[in-house]
């Protein structure tokens, strides 16, 4: 029997409220809450549409909470269960995004943000290493991986040059399903509706904010659509291109603000993608203030997680038939292998500019050499971003109190 709706939304407001420690964490206990406890859905069904959801791009986990409650309350339950799973995460940052814009510049708030920065070098590298666990079981993935970190580190390539590129091979590498039977017409017909109907709801708003509102705003509302299409992998396989962008083409933020909003994002519940939050805040705080702060984290959300529903209420009806198409898992494999050279080239390109003052770039031809001066490693962020690495990686400590304790760490270290 479902639950009433009540009963569901005082659950996922607690799963939002505990869903820390990225998608494992938060799926896993999703698992427990929604099968081991309450037995809402299905093994079987669960797996399925975590399969699917792990096809999409944007935050899994998030999805996953949708499609529970749209399976179980249809589209309002889904917007509940997903708009719940998200918004704790997304008041907490939103508030921490205000903090960070009014003191930011305070000698001692400097310090705590260095420590936070540096234990992302060892958090970022985590989190390679687990992607690279799951993705990287042929030497064809290794070659891929290899390739997309070239492109991107020496070569410069769009990252969506690359998961284009990786999935077209994985889906071209791959041998075509056998034929089936077309959906049933009510099936097909319900979902070309939500289709539409979600597809106005996320690109209309946009429309008006490029007619109508100040320009930043309308720029944050085209960025973040279009990396809502992107963001395959997880926020980490995109994190690379979006600080390049925001950060040396756009000018919206500096890289150690860009590296501080993920600190931020780590030490929230909810989705690790509410990073976009942060850097819409500030991209639209630096460009009007406050109240165009507020705007910005607004319309950075609505662009985000608006395709999230989208994707799920169009897609859930054929989640068993799409699951079984090995093409489209193919392109997922080699997707998630080229996730795996992403985020090397993020950890790289994050400890190059957090360790080092400076960090010329020289051109050879179509190879960009990026490579530090000794002369200008700063020796804390360094101390700090071994001993993250330890705690982590060899000690395996919680990830707020690694951050928490580096951040402190760094504060102390200037104080004296």
């Amino acid at each position: 029997m479902p639950p009433s709706l009540s009963e569901l939304t005082r659950t996922f407001a607690q799963i939002g409220c505990l869903s820390f420690g990225g998608p494992a964490a938060q799926i896993a206990l999703m698992h427990r809450v929604v099968l081991d406890e309450r037995k809402w859905v299905s093994e079987a069904d669960y797996l399925r549409a975590l399969s699917f959801c792990m096809l999409l791009p944007g935050p899994e986990a998030m999805q996953l909470a949708t499609w529970i409650g749209w399976r179980l309350h249809g589209t309002l339950g889904g917007l509940i269960a997903g708009g719940l799973f998200v918004l704790p995460g997304a008041l907490v940052v939103l508030a921490l995004s205000l903090i960070y814009a009014a003191v930011g510049d305070v000698p001692i708030v400097a310090a705590l943000f260095t420590g936070i920065q540096a234990a992302v070098i060892a958090i970022v590298i985590e989190a390679m290493i687990r992607v690279s666990r799951r993705a990287l079981k042929s030497r064809e993935a290794y070659v891929i991986a290899a390739a997309a970190f070239v492109a991107l580190f020496f070569l410069k390539l769009p990252f969506p040059l690359i998961i284009l590129a990786a999935g077209i091979w994985g889906f071209l590498r791959t041998r075509p399903a056998p034929h089936k039977a077309p959906p049933p017409p009510a099936a097909l017909s319900r979902s070309l509706r939500a289709a539409a109907i979600w597809t106005a709801i996320w690109l209309l708003p946009l429309a008006a904010l490029i007619a109508l509102a100040p320009a930043r705003l309308a720029e944050i509302g085209i960025f973040f659509s279009k990396l809502a299409v992107l963001t395959f992998g997880g926020a980490y396989a995109v994190l690379a291109w979006m600080a390049q962008e925001v950060v040396e083409v756009k000018g919206w933020l500096t890289l150690p603000q860009m590296i501080d909003g993920l600190g931020l994002a780590e030490t929230t519940p909810g989705p690790l993608i509410l990073v976009n939050q942060f850097v819409g805040h500030m991209a639209a705080h630096q460009a009007g203030g406050w109240t165009l702060g507020l705007a910005g984290a607004a319309v950075t959300l609505w662009m985000t997680f608006i395709p999230c529903f989208l994707f799920i209420f169009a897609g859930a009806p054929f989640i068993e038939r799409l699951t079984h198409m090995p093409r489209l898992s193919g392109a997922l494999a080699a997707i998630t292998a080229a996730v795996v050279g992403v985020i090397a080239n993020l950890s790289l390109w994050f400890a190059l500019h957090v360790l080092f003052a400076a960090v010329p770039e020289a051109q050879i031809g179509p190879l960009h050499l990026t490579w530090p001066e000794p002369g200008s490693l700063r020796p804390l962020p360094a101390l700090l971003a071994i001993l993250a690495g330890l705690a982590l990686l060899w000690r395996h400590w919680p990830l707020t109190l690694v951050l928490a304790l580096s951040a402190a760490g760094s504060a102390l270290a200037t104080l004296l």
